[in-house]
């Protein structure tokens, strides 16, 4: 297991060009265009970076990847117009595109650092994190604010780092997937994007009349009378590396009957289980693990090739405190995998439905651990003409992204940044550990944990 920690001393400089405001290259409609009930929840409004880096090509001679990326913005942004916008709200705090064209923003900037000064494993926590995502003042806004901020660094070895911010309500990753693909297409010259864009978010607004017809724990009205939502002071972030040998030790606790799990299940069922036991909750606390479902395969008829809007959901697990430290994985993992199958298109329609009916409530935070599966979205394989990524993921600590990563040995695996008080950072370590001991005859993982009542 690897792991990085936030006490990297790399320092540098970036010296930024000043913030542009890209606009189709193309005329575009000028119209409203009403997100779905699925893009429309509080859980949804903010915006989420997303850092790509990718290494010098000879290959590609002198050419600036901020230019390469800049036109092929403007070129992209004819397809994708309603990027260009800005969101407005309507009755019911319902929220719509503006589609005015008035651009998306982008920063070109220089650092005066090499790639092989960021380390020999490429995760996060990154340094200088704010140098290489400027927040253009007055950017981060959820309505009348520009729904993308692009900013591209050259480092002095020809390498590049590029990060894209963009609105959570107007796509999830496989959607940000799917636009960053087309504009890495029109930076190596195409006309036309391979997937044509679909808005069509009609089809994941509520019906007339809503009607919650699932259970949805995730979206639960709970009071913090316990004091267990995580306090951000003296918080520290750490990378930890799940590959072969380490999800083998993890599935060495799973019983029989659970033998068919996935690896993201017996993973997130492990990092719930050492969380909880780190942050040392009252043992009656009631601890939700949310799991981000991508729905796109649960429709019938399908959701259309080239939807970009949001289509997951993400269904609770739940527990108690005192059951999740004191019972063997496989409690926590049968709650997970059961929790994820609940996922159906009615699941799907019922959040849509509960978002009308109750004024767009945000997910319970109470209690409640994030994780979202991101190794399937093809982040790694954009390509602007430099190869691929070497390292692509989410950078937002709040929830807990799965990305696929290669480490420095050509080990394949899953990378999962953790973000913790520092106290319970050295108990997460300490467990996660004991779980991963290469000893068969280590059974430490089972015993009793006795859960302090004092709170972090």
């Amino acid at each position: 297991m690897s792991q990085q920690t936030t006490t990297t001393p790399l320092t540098f400089t970036v010296r930024r060009h000043e913030p542009e405001l890209i606009v189709p290259a193309k005329p575009t409609p000028r119209e409203l265009k009403p997100l779905s009930d699925i893009d429309d929840q509080e859980g949804l409004r903010f915006h989420i970076p997303l850092i790509h880096i990718y290494q010098s090509n000879p290959k590609m001679g002198n050419k600036n990847p901020a230019s390469v990326i800049r036109d092929a913005l403007a070129k992209a942004l004819v397809f994708y117009y309603p990027f260009a916008g800005r969101l407005k709200e309507g009755p019911g705090r319902k929220l719509m595109v503006d589609c005015s064209g008035q651009g998306a923003l982008f920063i070109e900037a220089e650092a005066d650092v090499t790639l092989k000064q960021f380390g020999v494993e490429l995760q996060p926590p990154f340094p200088c994190r704010e140098e290489l995502l400027y927040d253009v003042p007055g950017s981060s806004g959820i309505l009348d604010s520009p729904l993308l901020l692009i900013q591209v660094t050259r480092l002095l070895c020809g390498a590049f780092i590029l990060v894209v911010r963009f609105s959570h309500t107007m796509c999830d990753a496989f959607g940000y997937v799917q636009f960053l693909t087309a504009l890495s297409e029109m930076a190596k010259g195409a006309s036309t994007p391979s997937t044509l864009p679909i808005w069509q978010r009609e089809l994941l607004c509520a019906r007339d009349p809503p009607r919650v017809t699932c259970i949805h724990h995730e979206y639960d009205d709970v009071a913090d009378t316990d004091g267990i939502t995580i306090p951000l002071e003296n918080m520290e972030t750490r990378s930890f590396f799940f590959g072969p040998t380490e999800i083998s030790a993890i599935r060495r606790f799973v019983p029989t009957h659970l033998k068919r799990c996935t690896t993201f299940e017996v993973l997130t069922a492990c990092l719930w289980r050492c969380r909880t036991i780190a942050l040392q909750p009252n043992p009656d606390d009631e601890m939700r693990m949310m799991t981000i479902v991508n729905a796109r395969l649960k429709f019938n008829p399908r959701i259309p090739v080239g939807y970009y809007g949001n289509v997951f959901a993400y269904p609770a697990a739940m527990s108690k405190a005192r059951d999740l430290c004191n019972k063997p994985l496989g409690h926590a993992l049968e709650l997970v995998m059961k929790a994820k199958s609940e996922v159906t298109e009615e699941y799907l329609k019922s959040v849509a439905d509960l978002m009308v009916i109750k004024g767009r409530p945000n997910f319970t935070t109470v209690g409640s651990y994030i994780v979202s599966d991101v190794t399937r979205a093809g982040l790694l394989e954009i390509d602007f003409g430099w190869g691929y990524a070497v390292y692509a993921g989410p950078d937002y600590h709040v929830a807990g992204f799965y990305t696929r990563h290669i480490n420095h040995k050509g080990e394949s695996g899953i990378v999962v940044p953790i973000w913790l008080p520092c106290v319970a950072m050295k108990r997460f370590v300490k467990e996660l550990d004991i779980m991963l001991a290469r000893d068969d005859n280590n059974d430490h993982v089972n015993h009793k944990h006795v859960l302090a009542h004092s709170k972090l």
